[in-house]
């Protein structure tokens, strides 16, 4: 964002930095308004610094080690405004196939495909035949 500023009395208009000599003769200092950031100490990472408005801020964004999920009955969620500082593993499972799950229900989105089985038994052996 560029300001007017004012120097000895001379005016100098859309001015985007200053660059200003080093007392030490190594280079230039550089001067740059921040007066148009957005930035607040929540969006930046744990012990990070930045300049917002010509103040430097210093980052408090919470941090989300590495962590493994085991689906289960309910959802698991990972909350926003984090900063994921590992892996984040959602695990599967080799077995979920259409013939595990019985015929009419759905895991995970799989639709199952496996038959329930007819149990019936002779009256009067007692006998049960499975099929």
């Amino acid at each position: 964002m560029a300001q007017t500023i004012v120097i000895n009395g001379n005016t100098y208009a859309d001015v985007p930095e200053i660059q200003s000599p080093k007392a030490s003769g190594q280079g230039k200092a550089k001067f740059v308004d921040t007066s148009d950031g957005t930035a607040d100490a929540s969006k930046l990472r744990n012990g990070e610094t930045a300049y917002v408005n010509g103040e430097k801020i210093t980052g408090n964004m919470t941090e989300k080690s590495a962590q493994t999920y085991t689906p289960t009955t309910s959802d698991q969620t990972i909350s926003a405004n984090q900063y994921l500082t590992g892996v984040q593993t959602v695990k599967g499972d080799a077995n979920l196939v259409s013939g595990n799950i019985v015929s009419g229900k759905s895991i995970f989105g799989v639709q199952g495909s496996a038959s329930t089985p007819t149990i019936s038994q002779d009256s009067t052996t007692k006998v049960l035949t499975i099929e």
